[in-house]
């Protein structure tokens, strides 16, 4: 029996993505109200700028004052799509208290507080979802957290930042260079006028946190994710990767260890080998690939950003929001209880592309290879050219830890025949 009181739905924020959502909701109107059971009516968009003109808004739905909004005790859900720390979070734990359940697409926030937003939904009996704050209109949360529930999951990889795949993808396609590549993403939109949080992985870093924390039923805040960005990575870099058949993409990985008693969770560059599935995602797309026990091995791909594929996944998140609400149920909560710990960067396990700088003379190579043998890091290739007195010495290794290849850099840096090390890359996927 379809249900005639709407449900009421608060919007925070109306930029790029909440603006496509309040059109969404407008123009499938009735098959939002279909899909739900009941209809579903904006009651209040807050915003910063009350005086932009907004298509399909009706004025008296825009008020400044989000506090007040969600303090309405009318409001079913609150869309929040505003992003940051603070109001975000007082906004939505004000909303559990005032009975409202909350979307949410703020990955900053979650990778920071999602334990104590989901501790104050729990306590109020409310959901709390956010499928947009992880890869846009890509479903990847819920499948995470309700498909694959009954399996176990030992890896994530993925490329999960639009503006450094597009970057990459440029730089490997055409041989520009970084600062001509990321020139070319800004003028196209893809990048920001700072790019900080895209080009030196944080905004990657919160989504690793966010997929670790649901991968693993583990606790695992932003602090825990290792990160490096992908500003030093150059036209020879990619010379190299081709070298190899490789390519080179910024992946976030969240793994679980051999013995299953921890887990880790990164962000870097890395060398991919062309036969992966990640390697030929392009331009701004993301992707990312699930390893588990019984189900094997699962991608994920499709736009990972943009206000009409992240209002996507809003949407999703407010029909399921609202089903619950009429059935008088919440969806899943937070699962960290295996509350494994997050281990150091240092004990990650990988294979590793070496460039050095050396002096072209006899003894060279070996002096580099009793170096790492001396750090227990075994070799799988090395290539060497030169000339007039100087020279490039590439080593690739076989998997070694973080720490051993930490130590082995130290000390080939000490070598009176090593001039430089020119860069290090992990490879990953194989």
């Amino acid at each position: 029996m379809m249900r005639t009181r709407p449900l009421k739905v608060a919007l925070l924020g109306c930029g790029v993505v909440g603006s496509e959502v309040a059109r969404i909701m407008t123009t499938h109107a009735d098959d939002l109200t279909a899909r739900i059971g009941a209809p579903v009516e904006l009651a209040g968009v807050a915003v910063r700028r009350p005086d932009r003109v907004r298509e399909g808004i009706a004025p008296e739905l825009v008020t400044t004052d989000a506090t007040a909004l969600v303090k309405r005790g009318d409001i079913d859900v609150v869309v929040e799509v505003i992003g940051g720390i603070e109001p975000a979070r007082t906004l939505i734990t004000t909303a559990f208290e005032h009975g409202a359940s909350v979307v949410s697409a703020n990955k900053a926030l979650l990778a920071q507080d999602g334990a104590a937003l989901h501790a104050a939904a729990d306590e109020h009996d409310k959901d709390l979802y956010y499928e947009a704050a992880v890869a846009g209109a890509i479903p990847l949360i819920r499948p995470l957290r309700e498909s694959l529930a009954g399996d176990k999951i030992n890896r994530v990889m993925g490329i999960v930042n639009g503006t450094t795949n597009f970057i990459l993808d440029k730089m490997d396609s055409t041989g520009a260079g970084y600062q001509e590549a990321l020139d070319e993403a800004t003028a196209l939109g893809y990048a920001e006028a700072d790019p900080t949080a895209d080009v030196e992985g944080f905004d990657a870093a919160a989504k690793a946190a966010i997929l670790a924390g649901i991968a693993f039923h583990t606790r695992v805040r932003l602090d825990d994710v290792y990160r490096e960005g992908m500003t030093e990575v150059t036209a020879s870099d990619f010379a190299s990767a081709k070298e190899m058949g490789c390519t080179i993409k910024l992946l976030a990985i969240c793994e679980r260890a051999a013995d299953g008693g921890s887990v880790t969770a990164r962000v870097h560059p890395a060398m991919i080998p062309l036969s992966h599935p990640l390697a030929s995602v392009r331009g701004a797309y993301n992707a990312v690939f699930v390893e588990s026990d019984a189900a094997g091995q699962l991608m994920f791909y499709g736009p990972g950003a943009g206000g009409s594929p992240t209002a996507s996944a809003v949407l999703g998140d407010l029909v399921a929001v609202c089903r619950n609400r009429i059935g008088g149920a919440t969806g899943p909560g937070e699962s960290a209880y295996a509350a494994l710990p997050v281990s150091p960067m240092g004990d990650v396990v990988t294979r590793y592309h070496i460039s050095l700088d050396v002096a072209d003379k006899p003894g060279v190579l070996a002096q580099v290879a009793t170096v790492f043998a001396e750090h227990g890091v075994s070799i799988d290739t090395v290539r060497q050219s030169g000339k007039d007195g100087e020279a490039s010495l590439v080593v690739v290794t076989h998997r070694a830890s973080d720490a051993a290849l930490t130590g082995t850099v130290e000390a080939l840096r000490k070598l009176d025949t090593v001039r430089g090390v020119a860069s290090i890359m992990r490879v990953e996927g194989e």
